[in-house]
């Protein structure tokens, strides 16, 4: 789907007195009772369940239930996990302290040059999408840079200089989980008290009045430190996903340890990961119209969740292969191969058909052929009217968020990788097919508000969300 207009919202007072924007940015002002409990529920236990996870590999070698079973049975107590359960350590602290640091340092004070001498990548200072205020942040998009300086500096240090064990992050893994919770609650607090007291911009806050809701969906729009230090590009970005494939690579040092070989599998986890991790840093500058940045707030969803959550439960399957090494048939390798290549293909070509359709306002070719598309208008809060083109040539002809359907290919081919002896490595699949369904079915309701009949005449056009035939 595609806009040609960008629009300002009108202001509403915030508690602080000044104007804010009641737009169609972000999250809501007024909570349900459903919404409420939803947060409260994650707010308690989410750090649990990531727990529960890195516990269950720890202590039961990834088994779901055998933590619950023994409890239940009297085999085991909580004080027993927990006191089997490695504390913080002043090591782990120093680590991800010099982790935490050393990312901050190639964000903010270290210009791009990657889009100097590398053909096709944007990279430097570019511009975001408008904000609910009306202002076009610019932003230092480097994180390819960082990712290939960070990796460098790991071979080079791990291999060649030995100054540490390639196998550091899965030795101390439990201790860093402890850390990261320290760091993604100390900065979801940050930011809502700076919400309230020193915003970055009034005009993109949203209070509630509901402080659970405030604290976990968040209260600013964009919050910056300085000219360049947004807090959602650099958490959404760095430290999580540049880590991700740094602890993929120490699961994978960790099973050549234990075992003197690295399975077929550990292989197909690292290469499918790292190929999605490269293309998010490649096409950073596109993230920047994504809903992460144009509609989200940052709080303790994006603070903890890039702290913790993706960190520790997107490498669930590296981290199953340390415990349980699979090594596949041939051609199981090659089909999960194939299917981690094909979904990669379809979200990036996805993505890619409905950005060259934006930037030519449809003058372009798709497929050969010129882009069909439904024309329609919407009345932004402002009363202005505003005309729009909803595309449905190429793969959004197809379905109308084909490009999930991508992401979950390639989500499956992770955890097929890992053979059907344990559910814990399907929680991946599990958990992103739950998110891109919401989010799927968030973003059709606020079109269908936004574009009313218009809408109607794209649904009838495409009549499938994600799966034709099906969904």
């Amino acid at each position: 789907m595609a806009s040609k207009s960008q629009h300002n919202a009108p202001k509403v007072k915030s508690p602080n007195g000044k104007a804010g924007s009641q737009g169609q940015w972000g999250r809501a002002w007024e909570v349900d009772w459903f919404s409420l409990a939803s947060i409260i529920f994650l707010l308690l236990f989410a750090p649990f369940i990531v727990y529960y996870f890195i516990m269950a590999c720890d202590q039961y070698s990834c088994s779901l239930t055998a933590p619950a079973l023994d409890i239940a049975t009297g085999h085991a107590s909580l004080a027993d996990i927990w006191a089997k359960t490695p504390p913080v350590t002043a090591k782990a602290a120093q680590l991800y302290a010099l982790w935490v640091s050393f990312q901050v340092l190639l964000y903010s004070w270290l210009p791009d040059f990657c889009h100097r001498f590398l053909p096709g990548y944007v990279g430097g200072v570019q511009e975001g999408a408008i904000t609910p205020a009306g202002v076009v942040n610019k932003y230092e998009v480097n994180g390819l840079q960082a990712w290939l300086i960070t990796h460098i500096l790991w071979f080079v240090n791990a291999y060649l200089l030995s100054w540490f064990s390639p196998t550091i992050i899965f030795d101390n893994w439990i201790p860093l989980l402890w850390c990261a919770n320290i760091l993604g609650y100390a900065v979801s607090t940050f930011a809502m008290i700076k919400g309230y007291l020193f915003p970055t911009s009034a005009e993109g806050c949203k209070f509630t009045g509901n402080f659970f809701y405030n604290y976990m969906m968040g209260i600013e729009f964009n919050p910056r430190i300085g000219k360049w230090f947004d807090f959602k590009l650099f958490f959404n970005g760095r430290p999580g996903i540049v880590a991700w494939t740094l602890i993929n690579l120490s699961f994978a040092a960790k099973q050549q340890e234990l075992y003197g070989h690295v399975t077929n599998s550990m292989i197909l986890v690292n290469v499918l990961q790292a190929i999605y991790v490269l293309d998010f840093f490649w096409n950073e500058t596109w993230y920047l119209k994504t809903i992460d940045i144009c509609h989200d707030h940052f709080g303790w969803y994006l603070g903890w969740g890039d702290c913790v959550w993706l960190p520790y439960l997107y490498t669930l399957q590296g981290l199953y292969l340390v415990y349980h090494p699979v090594q596949l048939s041939t051609p199981n390798a090659l089909g999960i191969l194939l299917l981690g290549l094909v979904g990669y293909y379809i979200f990036r070509m996805t993505n890619h058909q409905k950005d060259l359709f934006r930037r030519t306002d449809g003058r372009c070719l798709i497929w050969g052929k010129k882009p069909k598309a439904i024309e329609c208008s919407y009345t932004s809060a402002d009363g202005l009217k505003h005309h729009s083109k909803l595309l449905v040539s190429g793969f959004w002809g197809v379905a109308r968020h084909f490009n999930y359907t991508g992401d979950l290919m390639g989500s499956l081919a992770y955890c097929l990788a890992c053979g059907g002896g344990h559910l814990l490595p399907y929680f991946y699949i599990i958990y992103m097919t739950i998110l891109l369904t919401h989010r799927c079915l968030r973003d059709e309701h606020r079109c269908a508000n936004k574009y009313g009949r218009d809408w109607e005449r794209y649904t009838a056009a495409v009549p499938y969300r994600l799966l034709p035939g099906i969904f």
